[in-house]
């Protein structure tokens, strides 16, 4: 089974691409950021980690983690973001591991893993190749204005928090451009398909 690392910048589309290459290779999907959801959960193993180093205001009124509070304090201070990412990323990456061993038992060809900082924590170690979807800054920043409603200083304080353009090229073997139709992203990643099948 070949494990394929998805990553770029936020609102560069990659849902668009998993969604196909999901639909087109039969691929198994894994989103990190959804098992770091799932570990947040109260019966989980990071819920207590993170109500002990952040306090109880990023608590709902169900007791819950609030992703939202959680991510306004995160992204505006780096060193909370790293501690985080020290608290959630070991406990991450055992699951992740978990699914692909379980993926691969069950003759699955390919896992998809996306995820933003694969390249900051060292996911080249689990993935056998990383893909870097691109789309330039302004059109991100209008994608996440549209589709998700966030303000100009919200979408400041991501890009600060992500790595460069230049990073992201430098440790990704294939890059896909995101920027323009749909039709002209399928195209790259039917070419992708027509090397793995080459390699396989």
């Amino acid at each position: 089974m070949k494990v394929i690392g998805i990553t770029g910048g936020v609102g560069a589309g990659k849902s668009e691409v998993l969604q196909y290459v999901q639909e087109r290779w039969g691929a198994y999907v894994c989103y990190a950021d959804n098992i770091g959801h799932i570990l947040q959960q109260p019966n989980e193993v990071c819920y207590q980690k993170i109500v002990n180093f952040f306090g109880e205001q990023i608590l709902d009124d169900e007791q819950k983690i609030d992703r939202a509070k959680l991510a306004d304090i995160v992204f505006s201070d780096t060193k909370k973001r790293m501690a985080l990412n020290a608290l959630m990323h070991p406990c991450i990456k055992e699951r992740i591991y978990s699914l692909i061993r379980t993926q691969e038992e069950q003759g699955r060809t390919y896992f998809l893993l996306e995820g933003a900082i694969l390249i900051e924590d060292n996911y080249a170690q689990i993935c056998d190749e990383l893909w870097y979807i691109y789309a330039p800054e302004e059109i991100r920043r209008e994608r996440l204005k549209q589709i998700r409603g966030y303000q100009e200083e919200k979408i400041d304080n991501i890009f600060l928090s992500q790595l460069t353009e230049d990073t992201y090229r430098a440790n990704c073997k294939y890059v896909i451009d995101n920027s323009k139709t749909l039709e002209h992203m399928y195209k790259q990643i039917d070419t992708l398909e027509n090397r793995q099948n080459e390699t396989m």
